[in-house]
């Protein structure tokens, strides 16, 4: 898919607000639909404005583009768009959440152990092995 010059600076900002880098958050392979997203939730004048101020200090947006960034910001790590609607963009988006990433983790439901693997006990965990 080809990445539009609207594409980049949505990554660009994405990158600001998550923390992560443009490869993890291509590495997605949500970027335009989260761009998508933003515009209809939005609207093409907010999601703008939002836009050409990357780059400039958070904490100088007003409360409107902050409370638009905040929603960017808990679409990427969760997956879903929150309040005064709120919904889970799609399975895909969910399993790609960053929080998963954050924490090390595999969403949970979304990597399965394949076949028979209930039939073996648990690995302890460093966390647990420690605490016995």
């Amino acid at each position: 898919m080809q990445t539009t010059d609207e594409t980049a600076d949505f990554t660009a900002l994405s990158q600001e607000l998550t923390g992560f880098d443009e490869a993890t958050l291509r590495g997605t392979g949500l970027a335009e639909t989260y761009l998508a997203v933003a515009a209809e939730r939005l609207g093409r004048d907010r999601l703008g404005r939002l836009l050409g101020a990357g780059g400039d200090p958070l904490g100088e947006l007003d409360d409107d583009l902050l409370g638009a960034a905040r929603a960017l910001t808990h679409l990427w790590y969760t997956g879903s768009w929150p309040d005064p609607s709120p919904f889970v963009v799609s399975a895909r988006a969910y399993a790609e959440g960053l929080v998963w990433k954050a924490a090390g983790l595999a969403a949970p439901a979304t990597a399965p152990g394949g076949y028979g693997s209930w039939a073996a006990s648990p690995s302890s965990s460093p966390s647990r092995a420690g605490s016995r």
